[in-house]
Protein backbone atom coordinates (compact mmCIF):
# COMPACT_ATOMS: atom_id res chain seq x y z
CA UNK A 1 0.00 0.00 0.00
CA UNK A 2 1.22 3.39 -0.88
CA UNK A 3 4.68 1.16 -2.47
CA UNK A 4 5.66 0.26 1.26
CA UNK A 5 5.14 -3.70 2.33
CA UNK A 6 2.15 -4.28 4.67
CA UNK A 7 2.12 -7.85 5.05
CA UNK A 8 3.23 -11.74 4.18
CA UNK A 9 1.35 -14.64 4.05
CA UNK A 10 2.46 -18.74 2.93
CA UNK A 11 -0.62 -19.87 1.64
CA UNK A 12 0.81 -23.40 1.35
CA UNK A 13 2.41 -22.93 4.81
CA UNK A 14 0.15 -20.46 6.64
CA UNK A 15 1.99 -21.66 9.93
CA UNK A 16 5.00 -19.95 8.34
CA UNK A 17 5.10 -16.26 9.84
CA UNK A 18 7.57 -14.60 7.91
CA UNK A 19 8.02 -11.02 9.91
CA UNK A 20 9.65 -11.17 12.72
CA UNK A 21 7.64 -9.24 15.22
CA UNK A 22 4.49 -11.31 13.89
CA UNK A 23 6.37 -14.15 14.97
CA UNK A 24 6.82 -12.84 18.39
CA UNK A 25 2.90 -12.32 18.73
CA UNK A 26 2.53 -15.79 17.53
CA UNK A 27 4.81 -17.31 20.08
CA UNK A 28 2.51 -15.20 22.90
CA UNK A 29 -0.37 -17.00 21.56
CA UNK A 30 1.16 -20.55 21.05
CA UNK A 31 1.50 -20.05 25.47
CA UNK A 32 -2.13 -18.76 25.82
CA UNK A 33 -3.46 -22.39 25.53
CA UNK A 34 -2.62 -25.96 25.29
CA UNK A 35 -0.91 -27.19 22.48
CA UNK A 36 -3.25 -27.56 19.61
CA UNK A 37 -6.13 -26.24 21.85
CA UNK A 38 -8.90 -24.56 20.16
CA UNK A 39 -8.93 -20.59 21.13
CA UNK A 40 -11.34 -17.68 20.48
CA UNK A 41 -9.36 -15.00 18.97
CA UNK A 42 -10.25 -11.08 18.37
CA UNK A 43 -7.41 -9.30 15.62
CA UNK A 44 -8.07 -5.97 15.66
CA UNK A 45 -6.37 -5.11 13.22
CA UNK A 46 -6.66 -7.53 10.56
CA UNK A 47 -4.21 -6.93 7.95
CA UNK A 48 -3.66 -9.92 5.64
CA UNK A 49 -5.02 -11.81 8.41
CA UNK A 50 -1.53 -13.64 8.69
CA UNK A 51 -2.18 -14.69 13.04
CA UNK A 52 -5.39 -15.60 11.91
CA UNK A 53 -3.92 -18.20 9.61
CA UNK A 54 -1.50 -19.10 11.98
CA UNK A 55 -4.22 -19.71 14.46
CA UNK A 56 -6.38 -22.05 12.06
CA UNK A 57 -3.02 -23.74 11.13
CA UNK A 58 -2.17 -24.75 14.79
CA UNK A 59 -5.21 -24.15 16.83
CA UNK A 60 -8.03 -25.92 14.31
CA UNK A 61 -11.72 -25.59 15.59
CA UNK A 62 -10.90 -22.02 16.58
CA UNK A 63 -13.24 -19.31 16.87
CA UNK A 64 -12.04 -16.47 15.32
CA UNK A 65 -12.78 -12.27 14.75
CA UNK A 66 -11.34 -9.06 12.91
CA UNK A 67 -12.03 -5.64 12.58
CA UNK A 68 -10.41 -4.00 9.90
CA UNK A 69 -10.93 -0.48 8.92
CA UNK A 70 -10.08 0.01 5.63
CA UNK A 71 -12.56 -2.32 3.61
CA UNK A 72 -10.84 -2.15 0.71
CA UNK A 73 -7.91 -3.72 2.26
CA UNK A 74 -9.92 -6.55 3.73
CA UNK A 75 -12.09 -7.19 0.58
CA UNK A 76 -8.84 -7.45 -1.69
CA UNK A 77 -7.11 -9.84 0.82
CA UNK A 78 -9.96 -12.27 1.10
CA UNK A 79 -10.45 -12.01 -2.70
CA UNK A 80 -6.73 -12.71 -3.51
CA UNK A 81 -5.46 -14.98 -0.41
CA UNK A 82 -8.40 -17.48 0.39
CA UNK A 83 -8.21 -18.26 4.27
CA UNK A 84 -7.43 -22.36 4.80
CA UNK A 85 -10.45 -24.66 4.53
CA UNK A 86 -12.15 -25.26 7.98
CA UNK A 87 -11.18 -21.16 8.93
CA UNK A 88 -14.15 -19.95 11.44
CA UNK A 89 -13.38 -16.17 10.83
CA UNK A 90 -15.91 -13.35 11.71
CA UNK A 91 -15.04 -10.21 9.79
CA UNK A 92 -16.12 -6.07 11.05
CA UNK A 93 -15.66 -3.48 9.30
CA UNK A 94 -14.93 0.25 11.40
CA UNK A 95 -13.49 1.65 13.98
CA UNK A 96 -11.34 -0.82 16.67
CA UNK A 97 -13.21 0.49 19.96
CA UNK A 98 -16.74 1.05 18.24
CA UNK A 99 -16.34 -2.54 16.80
CA UNK A 100 -15.24 -3.91 20.55
CA UNK A 101 -18.26 -2.21 21.67
CA UNK A 102 -20.45 -3.87 19.40
CA UNK A 103 -19.56 -7.16 19.63
CA UNK A 104 -22.17 -9.20 21.89
CA UNK A 105 -22.22 -8.50 25.63
CA UNK A 106 -21.98 -12.57 26.70
CA UNK A 107 -18.49 -13.17 23.92
CA UNK A 108 -15.23 -13.45 25.62
CA UNK A 109 -12.26 -14.15 24.22
CA UNK A 110 -8.88 -16.12 25.27
CA UNK A 111 -6.71 -14.09 23.60
CA UNK A 112 -7.28 -10.11 22.23
CA UNK A 113 -4.29 -9.13 19.24
CA UNK A 114 -4.21 -5.64 19.04
CA UNK A 115 -1.91 -4.60 15.47
CA UNK A 116 -2.55 -1.09 14.70
CA UNK A 117 -0.19 1.23 16.22
CA UNK A 118 2.57 1.92 13.31
CA UNK A 119 4.25 4.77 14.83
CA UNK A 120 4.25 7.68 17.83
CA UNK A 121 1.06 9.28 16.06
CA UNK A 122 -1.46 6.41 17.50
CA UNK A 123 -5.24 6.59 17.35
CA UNK A 124 -5.91 8.24 20.79
CA UNK A 125 -9.13 6.87 21.68
CA UNK A 126 -7.22 3.43 21.34
CA UNK A 127 -3.62 4.17 22.72
CA UNK A 128 -5.10 4.73 26.51
CA UNK A 129 -5.77 2.97 29.61
CA UNK A 130 -9.54 3.15 29.00
CA UNK A 131 -9.68 1.55 26.16
CA UNK A 132 -7.54 -1.07 27.95
CA UNK A 133 -10.17 -2.28 30.66
CA UNK A 134 -12.78 -2.14 27.85
CA UNK A 135 -10.75 -5.10 26.01
CA UNK A 136 -10.10 -6.39 29.67
CA UNK A 137 -13.93 -6.60 30.05
CA UNK A 138 -13.90 -8.82 26.80
CA UNK A 139 -11.21 -11.63 27.97
CA UNK A 140 -12.19 -15.23 29.32
CA UNK A 141 -10.56 -15.87 32.67
CA UNK A 142 -6.76 -16.03 31.89
CA UNK A 143 -7.39 -14.16 28.65
CA UNK A 144 -3.99 -12.60 26.95
CA UNK A 145 -4.66 -9.40 25.33
CA UNK A 146 -0.83 -8.90 22.88
CA UNK A 147 -0.13 -5.18 21.37
CA UNK A 148 2.49 -4.70 18.67
CA UNK A 149 3.87 -1.06 19.06
CA UNK A 150 5.81 0.25 16.37
CA UNK A 151 7.70 3.47 16.96
CA UNK A 152 10.33 5.66 16.93
CA UNK A 153 13.95 5.28 18.68
CA UNK A 154 12.67 7.26 21.79
CA UNK A 155 10.24 4.61 22.29
CA UNK A 156 7.75 7.27 23.66
CA UNK A 157 4.63 5.93 22.41
CA UNK A 158 5.90 2.26 23.38
CA UNK A 159 6.48 4.13 27.05
CA UNK A 160 2.88 5.79 26.97
CA UNK A 161 1.32 2.08 26.16
CA UNK A 162 3.25 0.45 29.28
CA UNK A 163 1.97 2.77 31.26
CA UNK A 164 -1.52 2.48 30.08
CA UNK A 165 -1.42 -1.37 30.36
CA UNK A 166 -0.28 -1.29 33.62
CA UNK A 167 -3.17 0.48 34.64
CA UNK A 168 -5.66 -2.05 33.11
CA UNK A 169 -4.17 -5.50 33.25
CA UNK A 170 -2.43 -7.62 35.96
CA UNK A 171 0.72 -7.92 34.76
CA UNK A 172 2.67 -6.37 31.53
CA UNK A 173 5.42 -7.65 30.18
CA UNK A 174 7.58 -6.54 26.86
CA UNK A 175 9.20 -8.72 24.28
CA UNK A 176 11.34 -7.53 21.20
CA UNK A 177 14.69 -8.28 19.53
CA UNK A 178 16.96 -6.99 22.31
CA UNK A 179 18.61 -3.97 20.93
CA UNK A 180 15.23 -2.73 20.59
CA UNK A 181 14.82 -1.75 24.01
CA UNK A 182 18.46 0.97 23.73
CA UNK A 183 15.81 2.89 21.59
CA UNK A 184 18.39 3.30 18.76
CA UNK A 185 16.76 2.49 16.20
CA UNK A 186 12.89 2.23 15.02
CA UNK A 187 10.83 -1.06 15.54
CA UNK A 188 8.49 -3.12 17.18
CA UNK A 189 7.91 -3.99 20.64
CA UNK A 190 5.01 -7.07 21.67
CA UNK A 191 3.73 -5.74 24.81
CA UNK A 192 1.52 -8.50 26.42
CA UNK A 193 -0.96 -8.00 28.98
CA UNK A 194 -2.13 -10.83 31.60
CA UNK A 195 -4.85 -11.00 34.03
CA UNK A 196 -2.33 -13.21 36.57
CA UNK A 197 1.17 -12.54 37.11
CA UNK A 198 3.27 -13.08 34.52
CA UNK A 199 4.39 -16.62 34.40
CA UNK A 200 8.17 -16.99 35.02
CA UNK A 201 8.41 -19.49 32.98
CA UNK A 202 7.05 -17.72 29.58
CA UNK A 203 10.29 -15.56 29.74
CA UNK A 204 12.42 -18.53 29.13
CA UNK A 205 10.03 -19.72 26.62
CA UNK A 206 10.04 -16.80 24.66
CA UNK A 207 13.72 -16.05 24.40
CA UNK A 208 14.50 -19.45 23.77
CA UNK A 209 11.87 -19.29 20.38
CA UNK A 210 12.78 -16.15 19.63
CA UNK A 211 13.61 -14.98 16.82
CA UNK A 212 17.34 -13.90 17.82
CA UNK A 213 18.48 -12.24 19.60
CA UNK A 214 15.46 -11.83 21.97
CA UNK A 215 14.57 -9.87 25.89
CA UNK A 216 11.49 -10.07 27.21
CA UNK A 217 11.03 -7.67 30.46
CA UNK A 218 8.67 -8.46 33.00
CA UNK A 219 8.12 -6.79 36.84
CA UNK A 220 10.65 -4.29 37.35
CA UNK A 221 12.84 -5.13 34.75
CA UNK A 222 9.89 -3.50 32.56
CA UNK A 223 9.86 -0.05 34.75
CA UNK A 224 13.14 0.90 32.40
CA UNK A 225 10.10 1.85 30.09
CA UNK A 226 8.02 3.82 32.09
CA UNK A 227 7.44 7.40 31.00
Amino acid sequence: MGGAEQSHVNLAHPEDVFYEYLRRVAHLVDLAAPPGAPVRALHLGAGALTLARYIQATRPGSVQYAVELERELLDFVLRHLPLPEGTDLHTIIGDAREALGGLEPELRFDVVILDIFSGPEAPEHIACAGFYREVREKLAPGGLLVVNVGDEPALTLVRSQVAALREAMRDVAAFAESGMFAGRYPGNIILAGTQVPWPQEWTAELVARGPHPAQVLAGVDLDRLSP
